[in-house]
């Protein structure tokens, strides 16, 4: 490109070729024009180079890396590469809808602060059902150690953040970089060590500007379930969070993780452990006893039901609104 693009756009993939096409062409077509892609293919992979071989625009730049590092490090990796002021994340198995950049590039224009993070909301979809996360989003104040991993409702979580969503400006993306070997929990790692930087805010695009693919018959590294190195993370990190966030996120996320054991001792384990270095609501004990009790797959029906209602419900709120 003969000048800088405004933002960088980084895709990790591997082996994914037809993934990785897909959420090129969407960011390529994205309103805003002045951005370059930035495919990192982590580890040779002949099929994936020739299939964006074959996307004939200049802005996609394609860096191969010598041995596999899995995606923290290929995110830090095109990061170092990027030449855009800022950097826009994109997982290859995801996709943006057309007007996201720009809108992210407004929001950032009304930032307080020099190196605001800018998110959005988008669109969960899965074979059964679209929805849209976060179902809120942070209130004036409200720490967001909290915001991520309180909740209030027991099947579900209200706030969320997602890689795809993330747009940064590259400095800090560097200053900051995702935590190489972290499995789980890579973008909520991330976000709570980048917004403890004075310079850093989060902001959030209301509008759903994101499609994540939910497919279920698809290998995903959120499926995998690492309790242990999940809680040994935790440990290390009880400074990103307040006693309240520590609790919900040990007695919620860590014990979805753990509950296939079925282990009692693990169960008294993981009690003791947001008794001893959190502060547990009481909505908490409930959500820990029904994950610890129900089998996955009736939360996860029941949890569906629930979600699918509210959604609903939204659709027909917004719809009084427009027709009113």
């Amino acid at each position: 490109m003969s000048t800088p693009p405004d933002v960088s756009v980084v895709i990790p993939t591997l082996n994914r070729p037809d993934l990785a096409v897909r959420a090129v062409h969407s960011a390529l077509a994205q309103t805003h024009r002045a951005l370059e892609v930035i495919v990192v293919v982590d580890g040779p992979d002949p099929a994936t180079e020739a299939a964006l071989a074959r996307v004939p625009d200049p802005r996609l730049r394609v860096l191969v890396l010598a041995e596999r590092g899995k995606a923290p490090n290929a995110r830090n990796q095109g990061a170092l590469a990027a030449t855009g002021r800022w950097t826009a994340l994109l997982d290859d198995d995801d996709e943006w809808l057309p007007h996201k950049i720009e809108t992210q590039l407004e929001l950032a224009a009304t930032a307080g602060k020099a190196s605001p993070v800018v998110a959005t909301r988008m669109i969960s979809r899965s074979p059964r059902a679209d929805n849209v996360m976060p179902r809120r989003l942070p209130a004036p104040g409200e720490p967001l150690s909290e915001y991520f991993t309180v909740r209030r409702g027991l099947f579900y979580g209200d706030g969320f953040i997602q890689t795809s969503t993330i747009m940064a400006p590259t400095e800090l993306l560097r200053r900051v970089p995702f935590t190489v070997g972290l499995r789980r929990q890579q973008e909520l790692d991330w976000a709570l060590r980048a917004v403890r930087e004075p310079d850093v805010e989060l902001l959030y695009a209301d509008e759903p500007l994101v499609v994540w693919h939910q497919d279920e018959d698809r290998d995903r590294i959120s499926l995998q379930n690492p309790w242990e190195e999940q809680l040994a993370w935790l440990r290390a990190n009880r400074e990103l969070f307040t006693p309240r966030a520590y609790a919900a996120f040990t007695m919620s996320v860590l014990s979805s993780m753990a509950a296939p054991t079925r282990s009692g001792k693990v169960f008294r384990s993981l009690l003791a452990e947001a008794r001893t270095h959190g502060r547990p609501g009481p909505l908490d004990y409930v959500t820990f006893l029904q994950i610890w009790t129900l089998p996955p797959a009736v939360r996860a029906r029941v949890r569906d039901l629930i979600v699918g209602r509210s959604a609903k419900a939204d659709k027909s709120e917004n719809s009084e609104k427009v027709d009113a």
